[in-house]
């Protein structure tokens, strides 16, 4: 039995949008059961401001999150590494696994567009998480395509 707690990076372009409702959905999701982080390739100022309206619907605050620079220390540190677009900008690093999940780019669209991204997220991250911990997701009072 082992202690290690898997680390997952999510990456995309500006790491206003995506990659922060993913980090954001399973660091919920996963409620400590796994280590959760983004970054984009070329991160912009802030949160997409639609983004944030749409995980504060189903109460996860994304105010004071900052769109962070993506380095090779953290693909090496992470387990799992989730590209949203961020094409050849992610270092691929052996022994690392990769996800790439093709989705549309909340960028400049209002909340009724972004809901729908937001809810295939969603389900993305807790199959991935399902994977990861191999253990059943616990009972929400939410889910995302019910909001």
């Amino acid at each position: 039995m082992t202690d290690h707690v898997p680390e997952v990076l999510f990456v995309c372009v500006h790491n206003a949008g995506r990659s922060q409702m993913a980090a954001a959905l399973l660091a919920h999701h996963a409620a400590g059961r796994v280590a959760v982080r983004s970054a984009g390739s070329t991160p912009a100022d802030e949160v997409n401001s639609a983004v944030r309206q749409v995980m504060d619907e189903l109460g996860i605050d994304l105010s004071h999150e900052v769109p962070t620079k993506l380095s090779t220390d953290d693909v090496d540190a992470a387990d799992v590494v989730v590209t949203m677009g961020c094409g050849d900008a992610c270092p691929v690093l052996p022994g690392k696994r990769y996800l790439d999940w093709q989705l549309d780019d909340p960028a400049g669209l209002p909340p009724e567009h972004v809901r729908p991204i937001r809810d295939d997220i969603d389900q993305r991250v807790r199959g991935l998480l399902a994977e990861l911990t191999a253990a059943p997701i616990l009972d929400e009072s939410w889910s995302a395509g019910e909001a």
